[in-house]
């Protein structure tokens, strides 16, 4: 995988991740066009895109598009389902995502993709691992709170 978008029906990007070294310039220029192409596409027509010198799969669920970007090589299907995974994962976690978790907690998401894919591969397939990982950091990240908290209230920080 070359990178991940997730954008809006109104063409807003919720959340990027590239996992190849690539100027920001670049960036926004690629998202940008990518964002056009998928919202101009009807709904009938084919989730799989060749672009350049890779494809690009994606996938609307409710108002935000998916969007990965793999190399030629690579499965359409499978990725589709890297997608979905990815979905399902975020839907056991916020309970049913919409648009709005993501927004205010874009760094849940970004965890949990994190968790699951690795420098653009999968790095863990079964949803159950990933779960408690992200738990695992949850309780951490809420004893962390706490302890700062307490450590401001004697003056220490």
């Amino acid at each position: 995988i070359q990178f991940v978008i997730v954008f809006s029906r109104q063409g807003k990007v919720r959340l990027q991740k590239w996992f190849s070294a690539t100027s920001q310039k670049d960036r926004k220029k690629t998202t940008r066009e990518l964002v056009t192409l998928v919202l101009s596409r009807k709904t009938k027509m084919s989730n799989f895109l060749e672009w350049k010198d890779m494809k690009l799969v994606y996938k609307r669920y409710a108002s935000l598009y998916f969007a990965f970007a793999i190399d030629n090589e690579d499965n359409e299907l499978m990725t589709l389902e890297l997608i979905h995974r990815y979905v399902e994962l975020l839907d056991r976690y916020f309970g049913s995502v919409c648009e709005l978790d993501i927004i205010f907690n874009y760094d849940r998401a970004y965890y949990i993709l994190d968790e699951f894919l690795l420098g653009g591969e999968i790095q863990e397939s079964s949803k159950k691992n990933v779960l408690k990982a992200i738990a695992s950091h949850d309780i951490l990240d809420e004893h962390a709170d706490a302890a700062n908290f307490e450590l401001e209230a004697i003056g220490v920080l």
